[in-house]
């Protein structure tokens, strides 16, 4: 098996080939992230302390940390994950992949790790020297803290610096720029950005109530239409109203008197409505009465008056008295 070993104090980093299968063999059903001893490996490793970070299989799977089994899986994974690389997928996408569990075993090829403890002896090509970092931290907290710095001091300071000479140009100097770096001129913006966004909000507000009261406004104005309009139509049903009173008084003065009607009886009426009964003459007999004393003042006059003579004429008299009193009577076809 392949021991990929890296000194991240010295900067550098060697493949050790070890093929004692039986020291190997000390090595299995660790897990990623444990620490061993170095004399596993060898008597050269003596004082030495490894951190298991990784490794891979005979068919290039790479182990993956939290998946507990010494074989390989199928796992759903998102792009940047180990096993998946971010520049295969779609935004959003996942697929399923093959990764090693993270407990070693006889399937592995080369196993990664790292020095966390030095021992007395030097490791050739490993800890006998030291390789600069071509490029230097570049967040500004990384920055103090690899020069122990304060908040007071200037991280603007300790940048480090490579110098690029080309053939026939001057050497210049080029520096990461820093991030996350609070410097006056972002406080500044800062303040500024702050007071523009209580200037909008204040602004907003104002518009807001301004907007608030047009439309108050505007509500009332439609409240006091339709109040207006609902005054104009009670007006105009009024005045119908009294034009058709005073037409009705202009009919009734125009119109002559209406002639009295006799009341019907207050009874009701009794089977069939019976024919008026039609007026019978008058007898005749005052008029008798009244000439009869005429024509004996007249007899009186022109001849003496004979008593046995005088009762047979009064007969035909009082019989002509009495004719008119028989027709008098209404005939039973008239009730």
């Amino acid at each position: 098996m392949k021991i990929n070993i890296a000194s991240p104090i010295h900067g550098t980093q060697k493949v050790f080939d070890i093929e004692d299968e039986k020291r190997i063999q000390r090595l299995y059903e660790k897990r990623v992230a444990q620490e061993f001893e170095g004399e596993i490996l060898g008597d050269q490793f003596k004082g030495y302390t490894f951190k298991i970070t990784g490794g891979q299989d005979k068919e290039g799977f790479a182990m993956k940390q939290g998946v507990l089994t010494s074989s390989r899986v199928r796992l759903l994974l998102s792009p940047g994950e180990i096993g998946f690389q971010s520049w295969r997928a779609k935004s959003g996408e996942r697929r399923r992949r093959s990764v090693r569990g993270c407990i070693l075993g006889p399937d592995l090829s080369v196993l990664n790790v790292i020095v966390t403890k030095e021992g007395e002896e030097k490791l050739e090509g490993l800890t006998d020297r030291t390789v600069p970092r071509r490029l230097g931290p570049k967040r500004a907290d990384k920055i103090r803290k690899l020069f122990n710095l304060t908040k007071e001091d200037d991280v603007r300071k300790y940048v480090l610096k490579r110098t690029i000479q080309r053939e026939g140009k001057k050497p210049r100097t080029k520096s990461p720029k820093i991030q996350r770096l609070i410097t006056p001129i972002t406080l500044e913006r800062k303040r500024r950005k702050r007071a523009l966004i209580a200037k909008r909000r204040a602004k907003s507000q104002e518009e807001r109530e301004k907007y608030q009261q047009l439309i108050a406004r505007r509500r009332s104005l439609v409240v006091q239409k339709k109040r207006a309009k609902r005054l104009l139509l009670l007006r105009n049903l009024r005045l119908k109203e009294l034009g058709a009173i005073k037409a009705e008084e202009a009919k009734k003065k125009a119109a002559p008197p209406a002639k009295k009607v006799a009341k019907p009886a207050k009874g009701p009426a009794k089977g069939p409505a019976k024919a008026p009964a039609k007026e019978s003459p008058k007898p005749k007999a005052k008029a008798a009465k009244e000439e009869k004393p005429v024509k004996e003042e007249k007899a009186k006059e022109t001849k003496p008056a004979k008593t046995e003579a005088a009762p047979k004429k009064d007969k035909p008299a009082k019989e002509k008295a009495a004719a008119p009193k028989k027709e008098a009577k209404p005939k039973k076809g008239a009730q």
